[in-house]
């Protein structure tokens, strides 16, 4: 049989082949275009390659040659009964070999699933009988990324990928930011769905910089304020170990002086409000001079502000209280022990944006710390939809120290179990450094030209080429770089059953029969729900002043009634709207 075509040329990891004029390029289901796969018979191997472009123009001198293609050699076929797949070349192609369009018998050879750490995502674009695997221990223990435009299918695919990993792994613990409440229901039972009502964050685990964030509504602080903070904190953390032993001072051991205890303001102990308080009034009262009383005022009326305020209720229910209750929120969060829900959903949307920054940077701190101190016995995936915005590769734009916590995990984080998953539709404008560490790309469409330009330089494969086809990519379609998979390929995700899909709970408004028929009672309803979330409605510990505490609570349960109005997007947020208008 006539081959497709002869090697002419050959440079480096490229060659140029002449597609003959009467060879298998006549029918029409061979056709060569561009991103198929092509085989050179060489003497002791089959090399793999791709076609990267096809043309007429200066051709050959002789009339045997109807068009040439430059084609990316990617790897070879080795063995005789039982071919195996390696990634590389080491025989190169010779003048003249035979190439052939590749068979589906090949394809299955490279695609072949190499173990049972392998999940089906989907299959290839040049042939659809062909399964796209990717390896799971590849793909987390060195990180991956998804990356696309907005309307392409990337939260569908990230919502294929987490399911398909947490059949392969079961016991692996997955970390899910999720920015626009999309994945409550993508996961059912198995996953827990965190938000503003349900979550206790205690304020004591923020460090220096994250607090003083809160405090400061993500504004600079005030030099003189961060003074005062800097010196109480510490003591407040004394005092109340100091509280912690008064059973056992009572029984004649020594009272333990405050200062000497040898915290610093990062050290994640608890504390009371109360105490912070009292510690800066004391100080303002042996003040004489007015002006330099107004600081310590505005200081505690700016810590008095954001403890009254129930959109911060997660972070400063029970602050004077006390508790050390970091052992049942790291366990909360991070399911340990799993129960049956090996996954958290943590939605964002519900809280007030200017704390969002500070509180992706306690959670992905917590998260590496307890893997460091852990010595990584149980690995945890860390997935940052909307990396970008935590990420910045403008360090003028974002939190800092968020940043750094997502900088961390990108570098050390797999040598501690803790694994990065990172979902972005710009790129560009995400850290470079955090998303060089990501081994595995998902490169959906992108049309930006700075997102292609950051993707060329990301991608150190032989096939860097593909990434011209990232503009005209069509929906769910993918191109899959790095060590996950066998080779670069482009494939299609496989169908999502509908009730793993993702849903952006904002979208229920626009069905037609919701949104006919308004009257002024849907109004006052709307607008009632909007003053509640940001109004102080029963709440246990009202006083500006602190002085009558709430009763101890460690954890809140998941279906815990609101003692104020929905802060997130619950899935019931529209049940008020389901009323009959009269």
């Amino acid at each position: 049989m006539t081959p497709f075509g002869r090697v002419i040329s050959v440079r480096g990891s490229q060659a140029r082949v002449g597609l003959l004029a009467g060879g298998q390029m006549q029918l029409s289901e061979m056709r060569a275009t561009v991103g198929r796969f092509v085989s050179i018979r060489c003497a002791s191997s089959v090399i793999v390659a791709m076609i990267t472009e096809v043309t007429c123009e200066n051709l050959p001198a002789s009339d045997e040659y109807m068009a040439t293609a430059s084609v990316d050699l990617l790897g070879e076929i080795l063995g005789g009964d039982r071919p195996k797949f390696q990634r590389g070349v080491t025989n190169y192609p010779t003048i003249g070999d035979a190439v052939d369009l590749i068979t589906s018998q090949e394809l299955r050879t490279i695609y072949a699933p190499t173990g049972s750490d392998q999940i089906n995502v989907g299959f290839l674009q040049q042939d659809r009988s062909v399964v796209a695997y990717v390896d799971v221990e590849e793909m987390l223990s060195k990180h991956f990324a998804v990356l696309g435009s907005t309307g392409v299918g990337k939260s569908t695919g990230v919502s294929l990928l987490l399911n398909e990993i947490l059949k392969a792994r079961p016991n692996l613990r997955i970390f899910l930011l999720d920015v626009h409440n999309e994945y409550g229901r993508c996961f059912g039972d198995r996953a827990l769905v965190l938000n503003p009502r349900n979550l206790k964050l205690p304020f004591w685990l923020f460090n220096f910089e994250e607090i003083v964030d809160v405090l400061f509504g993500g504004r600079a602080g005030v030099p003189e304020e961060l003074d005062i903070l800097a010196e109480v904190i510490p003591l407040a953390k004394g005092v109340y170990t100091q509280y912690q032993n008064a059973d056992r001072v009572g029984l004649g051991l020594k009272r333990i002086d405050p200062k000497q205890i040898g915290y610093t303001v990062d050290t994640p102990v608890p504390y009371r409000l109360v105490d912070l308080l009292s510690l800066i009034d004391e100080r303002m009262g042996k003040l004489e001079n007015r002006s330099s009383r107004i600081i310590y005022h505005k200081l505690i009326s700016r810590i008095e502000a954001v403890r009254n305020d129930p959109r911060y209720a997660f972070m400063f229910d029970n602050a004077n209280v006390g508790g050390d209750t970091m052992a049942e929120v790291i366990s909360h969060l991070f399911r340990l022990p799993a129960n049956g829900k090996p996954m958290t959903v943590m939605q964002l949307a519900g809280f007030p944006a200017e704390v969002i920054d500070s509180v992706v940077s306690v959670l992905c701190r917590m998260a590496f710390d307890f893997g460091l101190w852990s010595d990584g016995v149980s690995p945890l995936l860390f997935v940052c939809e909307e990396a970008h915005r935590y990420a910045s590769a403008d360090r003028n734009v974002g939190f800092g120290p968020t940043r750094k916590a997502v900088s961390r995990i990108a570098k050390e984080g797999r040598k501690y179990g803790v694994y990065l998953g990172l979902i972005t539709q710009r790129p560009a404008e995400l850290d470079a450094t955090i998303i060089s560490q990501c081994n595995t790309l998902f490169t959906m469409r992108l049309a930006n030209d700075r997102d292609q330009a950051l993707l060329r330089a990301a991608v150190s494969d032989a096939a860097a080429n593909l990434l011209s086809f990232v503009p005209s990519l069509g929906t769910r379609e993918v191109l899959a770089f790095g060590e996950g998979v066998a080779l670069p390929t482009r494939l299609r995700f496989k169908e999502v059953p509908p009730h793993q899909l993702p849903r952006g709970e904002a979208t229920i408004s626009s069905v037609p029969s919701v949104t006919s028929g308004h009257d002024m009672h849907f109004v006052s309803a709307v607008l009632e729900r909007w003053r509640g979330a940001t109004s102080q409605r029963d709440s246990p510990s009202g006083d500006a002043n602190f002085s009558s505490p709430a009763p101890a609570r460690t954890m809140a349960p998941a279906d815990a009634p609101m003692l104020q109005p929905s802060m997130g997007l619950d899935p019931d947020r529209f049940s008020l709207l389901k009323k009959p208008l009269r």
